[in-house]
Formats: structure tokens, C-alpha cells, sequence
């Protein structure tokens, strides 16, 4: 998980099994979104208050690499290997917190960052641009 420079934590909780008794591929792309939202809070893209301009996401995957069952811990990493005008990819890897190098599952996204008011799409700024550079070197 050192190729991640934004990680959560979370308990497998019995209610995120699903009948085939390993967690539930839906479980794995909210511990994307959490850790997502932690990316924005430290680049300092405001998900928590109303603003004009916010982050869509606009496509997400997941590759179900290992099931991963109760009880566990999992870490869950997001990185930025990639922006655009007014776009990043982040990438994620899920692992057991017992097991930080073998990954059970990775995704990617593709965030746009958009005008509410407007529709239209907006330049990821500078002052992003240099957080995430930051976290990454």
C-alpha cells in the first residue's frame, strides 16, 4: 500500500457479507468513495458545504482480485497517477490490514470537476494541480 498516499482503515463488518458469505461488491466501491473524499479533503476540493464548483464522478471500475470474508480489517489507498484539464483518474487498491503488499481488489475513477450552476466543466486549478503533486512526491 506505499504506492497510495491517502489510506483508510475499516472493520469487515457481518452485515457486509452478502448470501456467498464474502463481502459485497458494492462494499468495495463505498471504501473507494470514502477514500475518494478523504483525497478531496486533502487537496482541498470542498465536498462538505455547498460551492459552486464540485467534483462527478464520472466512471469508476472494480477488479475483484481475492474475496475477502468476516472478520477482517481492510486498508483501502486511492492515488492520482494522471490529470487533465478538467479531469483525474484515481486509482485504489483494497488490502487486508494483515496483508498490506497483496491487493484483494483495485479500481480506478475518473473525477470531473463541474459547475453546478452551469453544467459546464472547470479547469482543475493550480492550487489542486500542486496538492496532489504533493502527496505524490
Amino acid at each position: 500500500m506505499k504506492q497510495f498516499p491517502v489510506t483508510l482503515n475499516f472493520p469487515v463488518h457481518w452485515g457486509d457479507m452478502d448470501s456467498l458469505h464474502h463481502v459485497n461488491n458494492a462494499k468495495y466501491l463505498t471504501w473507494f468513495e470514502s477514500a475518494r473524499i478523504e483525497l478531496f479533503r486533502q487537496v482541498g476540493i470542498i465536498t462538505d458545504r455547498p460551492s459552486s464548483v464540485g467534483p462527478i464522478l464520472a466512471t469508476t471500475t472494480c477488479d475483484f482480485l481475492k474475496p475477502v470474508v468476516w472478520p477482517a480489517k481492510v486498508v483501502v489507498g486511492v492515488r492520482v497517477p494522471r490529470i487533465g484539464n478538467t479531469s483525474f483518474t484515481t486509482e485504489y487498491g483494497v488490502s487486508l490490514e494483515n496483508d498490506p503488499e497483496n491487493l484483494v481488489a483495485r479500481g480506478t475513477g475518473v473525477i470531473v470537476l463541474v459547475n453546478y450552476e452551469t453544467g459546464e466543466k472547470v479547469r482543475v486549478s493550480d492550487d489542486i494541480r500542486q496538492k496532489i503533486d504533493r502527496l505524490t512526491s
